[in-house]
């Protein structure tokens, strides 16, 4: 028994439908890749409660080459309470990924430090 045959034209609309999908992933991938470029972006990499008054805090800054940033840095208490903060300039060089360790003083003890935002200079 032979299968019935598709309708004519059913066909064109599988392959625009195909097309479709295809050129809706290119254009999600590149809007992903196209944020992501160019932005400024840190990792904390440690912190370390010195006194009741002092908290280091070490991190990285990734920025594109040449790019001058500055970065918050904050310290908090158990309450998540802001007890210190500082501004950290990091000035332009070639280097992308640039690491600092900053001190940050604070009103009272505080539990961790960590960035809170870095941007262009």
């Amino acid at each position: 028994m032979p299968l019935p045959r598709p309708a004519p034209g059913t066909g064109r609309w599988w392959v625009v439908g195909i097309v479709g999908c295809l050129l809706g992933v290119a254009l999600v991938t590149w809007l992903a890749l196209a944020n992501t470029v160019g932005r400024v972006t840190w990792t904390d990499t440690s912190y370390k409660v010195v006194d009741d008054r002092t908290v280091e805090v070490q991190f990285e800054v990734h920025r594109p080459h040449g790019q001058a940033v500055t970065c918050l840095v904050r310290a908090l208490d158990q309450g998540f309470g802001v007890v210190g903060s500082v501004e950290v300039q990091v000035p332009a060089s070639p280097e992308r990924d640039v690491h600092r360790k900053v001190t940050v003083r604070t009103t009272t003890r505080a539990v961790t430090g960590a960035v809170r935002s870095c941007s262009p200079a």
